[in-house]
């Protein structure tokens, strides 16, 4: 056995009360094995104490961390190795990829200093050789012109560059076991499929065993051997990957199982874990869609490039949008998808004029935005809001919750008087299941979810018509995802909100869209009604973004002895 992990406890000192030290528990008692060359996956939500655990192998915790129990890593129990023991394991014989690559990698060090660092450090090598196999890594991991990239700085490279550069040096030293903490949540489909398949395929070749954490059981089905799936600090349930997906014992696994949208399925309502934990059907029906609803907002021709000085006197022009045509009516949610680069976040940002546009006609109500101005663009900014994909930058840290509501009503002039605008902003939060008592609490105090939610009732202070919702629940755990997903079909039912949802989620946009536009570097490729496009894309561009879709383990059910 390479790697056991036996009643594992983790606690973390809260500080004192009353003299008294206050400890909260994170990790209550998990126990489970890492056999040599294969893939075990931790799976559960935010919270559930998948990451504390792996980070309690090399002890990346805080200093307030408490850790009981053992860690065997064969035959040495890591819990009682001396820092210097265990900083000649790290990175040498255990490795980690996190899951955000730009806060991982220094933005001071080319990427051959990083590379190069371990090598030098854990075997010995030479600066000559260990650029030559820095080179040698990043042509292993996939990246182009590896000789030229040696020079690159990690914001040069595109987010799917950056993992696998963070891939290369995690496997500089040929270590053992890889701990791959949600290496692709941030990702899209079609760059998720190819990390997804180097770290199987880097598996095999270097013979070594991986961690890979994940709130996603369709990404998990891919790729492990064996899945142990945690909540609240505890396993819930241990087994073969086959027995995860065909025969899950725990509820809570069933429910993971449920909760995210499927290609094959268009539920009306997506279910969440407490309903199936509770045994209840998904609460509540979708309203029937007008399709001669009237058109609320029409493109025609939207353009936008950035320009960059290439010359004493010229410019280098990047066509980042090059024609975009659509049509929104009331009530309807039109879904953008693409891969990253595509042009589909420009595009939106560029339809609010967050992005002034090269081109084009946007047309609200008859009138073209791209050409109001003063008073008049201040007036119609109210009926078009926008809620960006990062819950935790969206919301000024500094502001409460009440604050952050009530300062666009107090902007627009919105409500008669303070008290007026309080009693909306309460309503708001419960509208979007919070209550009253968040008004006077910081965006910290809450999680991912909670914080996305309040970003959607800030933007429905403004009563707005139109909401540009760019990629909204991507860095949503599952469970949470069908939360929002499912407000976000109730909000637009009760309010009649037009919705232009942009994701590079396929599953998630035929969920909640009525029409697809596919876009590939600034231009429209495929333009559909969501479930004739996603049953039977005619371009080759959306059929591969649909193959790259993860769709959890497809091998065959494992015979049982009854059978």
């Amino acid at each position: 056995m390479l790697l056991s992990i036996q009643d594992l406890k983790v606690a973390f000192r809260m500080g004192k009360t009353g003299g008294v030290m206050q400890r909260q528990l994170a990790v209550k008692g998990v126990s489970f094995d890492i056999p040599e060359n294969s893939t075990v996956a931790l799976v559960g939500e935010s919270g559930s104490g998948k990451s504390v655990t792996a980070m309690s192998i090399l002890n990346l915790l805080p200093d307030n961390a408490e850790r009981t129990g053992k860690i065997l890593f064969q035959g040495r129990d890591l819990l009682k190795t001396s820092l210097r023991e265990l900083q000649g394991i790290r990175g040498r014989e255990i490795a980690c990829v996190f899951q955000d690559p730009m806060s991982s990698l220094n933005p001071v060090f080319p990427v051959a200093e990083q590379i190069m660092e371990p090598l030098i450090k854990h075997l010995g090598m030479t600066r000559r050789q260990a650029l030559a196999r820095a080179e040698e890594l990043l042509n292993e991991v996939g990246i182009p012109d590896p000789k030229r990239r040696l020079k690159s700085y990690p914001h040069e490279m595109s987010g799917g560059q950056q993992q696998r550069v963070m891939i290369a040096v995690a496997l500089a030293c040929n270590p053992k076991l890889l701990i791959a903490d949600e290496p692709t949540t941030a990702l899209d489909v079609t760059i998720q499929r190819q990390v997804m398949e180097l770290l199987s395929r880097l598996k095999d070749t270097h013979k070594m065993s991986m961690l890979f954490i994940s709130h996603d059981l369709g990404v998990v089905g891919e790729i492990a051997d064996q899945v142990v799936v945690m909540r609240h600090g505890e396993i819930r349930e241990k087994a073969p990957v086959a027995d995860i997906f065909h025969n899950p014992q725990d509820a809570y696994t069933k429910a993971l199982l449920a909760c995210r949208p499927s290609l094959d399925l268009n539920p009306a309502r997506l279910m969440v874990i407490d309903d199936h934990i509770a045994g209840r059907g998904a609460q509540g029906a979708g309203k029937a869609k007008d399709p001669a609803a009237p058109v609320i907002l029409e493109a025609k021709g939207l353009r936008k490039s950035f320009f960059f000085k290439s010359g004493l006197f010229s410019k280098t022009e990047f066509k980042a949008v090059k024609g975009v045509d659509f049509q929104l009516r009331k009530g309807h949610t039109l879904g953008v998808v693409g891969e990253s680069g595509s042009g589909k976040t420009t595009m939106g940002l560029t339809l609010l004029r967050l992005h002034e546009p090269t081109g084009g006609e946007v047309l609200f109500e008859g009138q073209d935005l791209l050409k109001m101005s003063g008073p008049d663009w201040q007036k119609m900014r109210r009926r078009i809001q926008v809620v960006f994909q990062n819950p935790y930058a969206s919301l000024n840290p500094r502001f409460t919750i009440s604050q952050t509501l009530l300062e666009p009503m107090e902007i627009h002039g919105i409500g008669a008087d303070h008290a007026e605008r309080l009693a909306t902003a309460s309503a708001l939060l419960t509208k979007v299941g919070l209550d009253e008592s968040a008004l006077n609490k910081y965006p910290h105090e809450f999680s991912g979810g909670q914080r996305q939610r309040i970003a959607i009732a800030r933007c429905l202070t403004l009563k707005p018509e139109i909401l540009v919702l760019d990629e909204a629940v991507s860095a949503l755990d599952v469970s949470v995802q069908a939360q929002v997903l499912n407000l976000l079909k109730d909000l637009q039912d009760e309010f009649g909100l037009s919705y232009i949802f942009i994701s590079h989620d396929l599953a998630v946009v035929k969920f909640i869209s009525d029409e697809v536009l596919v876009m590939q570097h600034g231009d429209v490729v495929e333009q559909n009604d969501a479930r004739a496009l996603l049953a039977a894309p005619k371009e080759e561009y959306t059929k591969r973004l649909l193959g790259a879709v993860p769709r959890g383990y497809q091998g065959q059910e494992p015979v049982t002895a009854a059978a």
